[in-house]
C-alpha cells in the first residue's frame, strides 16, 4: 500500500470550514456585522480602534483566557494550516468517521477526568485544540460527535469480524487486509503526534497477524470446516462436540 497522502498537503488555504451542522451545534458566529462592542462601536470596525499597543494587550488578554492545559496541548500540530474539507476527504476515503468525530473522540480521551469528560472545555476551545476545526461546539455537540464515533467503530468492527469469520477470505487475504488497515491507523496516530518505533510497529503487525489466524481457525470450528495453514500445509480439523 502506498503511504497515505498527508491531509495537511493543502496547508495554507484560508477557506477552512466544517460540516454544515457544526455551526448549528456550536456557538453562534461572532462575525455578525450588526453586533456592537461594549462601547457601541460596530464589531469588526477598526476605525479609531487605537494603536498597536492596544491590539497587543487585547491579544494577551485573549491568551490568558485560554486554560493552560489547552495552550500546552500538542496533538494535531502537524495539521497546522490544513483545511477541514481536506482532512474530512482523507478520512472518508479510508474510514467511516468524519474529521470532527476523529478530533473530538481524541479530545474526549485526552480530557477525561475521574468525574467524566470535560466537554465544556473541549467545545469552548475546539479551534485552539485542533487546527482544522474553526468553530466552538456546545457540550451537547461534543457528546454527539463522540457517540457517533463510538457507534461507527462498533459497526465497522462487527462488519470486519464477520468478514474474517465468514470464510470469505483466505489467511493471505486477511494478512493483506490487516496490513492495509494497520497502515492507515498508524498514519492517523502519527498525525496526532505519536512516535512509533519500527520495532514496535513490526511487533504489533506480527501479533495482529497471529490473532487473525486464530480467529480464522476458531471460526472454522464454528462452521465445521477444514482450514489449511498457508505456511506449513497442515490441515486444521474442526473439533468435535
Amino acid at each position: 500500500m502506498n503511504e497515505p497522502t498527508d491531509p495537511a498537503a493543502d496547508a495554507g488555504s484560508d477557506d477552512a470550514a466544517e460540516p454544515a451542522d457544526a455551526t448549528a451545534e456550536g456557538s453562534a458566529p461572532t462575525d455578525d456585522p450588526s453586533a456592537t462592542d461594549a462601547d457601541g462601536t460596530p464589531a469588526g470596525d477598526d476605525t479609531g480602534a487605537g494603536d498597536a499597543h492596544g491590539d497587543a494587550d487585547g491579544a494577551d488578554q485573549g491568551q490568558e483566557q485560554v486554560p493552560p492545559e489547552v495552550r500546552k496541548y500538542e496533538r494535531f500540530k502537524k495539521m497546522d494550516g490544513a483545511r477541514y474539507e481536506r482532512v474530512n476527504e482523507f478520512l472518508r476515503d479510508r474510514t467511516y468517521i468524519t474529521a470532527r468525530e476523529w478530533a473530538i473522540a481524541r479530545l474526549c480521551a485526552d480530557f477525561r477526568t475521574e468525574t467524566g469528560v470535560e466537554m465544556t472545555k473541549i467545545g469552548e476551545n475546539l479551534p485552539e485544540l485542533v487546527p482544522f476545526m474553526t468553530d466552538t461546539y456546545t457540550p451537547q455537540a461534543v457528546n454527539q460527535a463522540r457517540y457517533s464515533f463510538e457507534e461507527k467503530v462498533t459497526k465497522a468492527g462487527a462488519t470486519f469480524l464477520y468478514g474474517a469469520m465468514s470464510g470469505f477470505f483466505t489467511a493471505e487475504d486477511l494478512d493483506e487486509m490487516m496490513y492495509e488497515v494497520t497502515e492507515v491507523a498508524k498514519f492517523l496516530l502519527e498525525v496526532e503526534g505519536v512516535d512509533l518505533a519500527v520495532a514496535d510497529e513490526l511487533d504489533a503487525e506480527d501479533r495482529i497477524s497471529e490473532v487473525m489466524r486464530e480467529v480464522r481457525a476458531s471460526s472454522a470450528d464454528l462452521r465445521g470446516e477444514e482450514v489449511r495453514c498457508p505456511e506449513c500445509g497442515h490441515v486444521h480439523q474442526p473439533t468435535e462436540e
